[in-house]
């Protein structure tokens, strides 16, 4: 049996493929505060359509993204990226544009006429990434803790 490539996306799909995602994402969201309380959340936010897609290296991913599909009335049927994350070791090797690529193929594919995601203020390189990947900077989201 070949192998697959390296940088071609695939689906956490097992609860192990899940919690193997787990070091990257806490990179990412560090308030998380342990492996479990990801898991039981993970559980949660799948049941309302959150998907993981990961470019792996045998079992281990590289790089991360949490995605969904939604509807609202201010997008209509969107894709929504909620977490994008490479490891530090891997960047600058194209694997976030690979997963973006992958997401928006599978948005085309369910419907979505419109891909979104956020990023930080203070985050411009995430930014510059984003614009080079032909995202446009259309909104401004505020929010307040409750």
């Amino acid at each position: 049996m070949i192998a697959p490539r390296v940088n071609t996306p695939r689906a956490a799909m097992t609860p192990a493929e899940v919690e193997a995602c787990w070091p990257l994402l806490k990179l990412l969201r560090p308030h998380l505060a342990d492996q479990q309380t990801f898991m039981t959340q993970i559980e949660r936010q799948h049941r309302a359509g959150y998907r993981l897609l990961a470019i792996w290296q045998d079992a281990v991913p590289l790089a991360v993204a949490g995605w969904r599909i939604q509807e609202n009335l201010v997008y209509g049927r969107h894709a929504y990226v909620d977490d994008l994350i490479t490891d530090p070791n891997h960047r600058g090797k194209r694997l976030a544009a690979t997963l973006l690529s992958a997401l928006m193929d599978e948005a085309r594919n369910a419907g979505c006429k419109l891909f979104v995601l956020d990023t930080g203020t203070a985050n411009a390189a995430a930014q510059a990434f984003y614009t080079r990947e032909g995202l446009e900077n259309s909104a401004i989201r505020f929010s307040t803790p409750l």
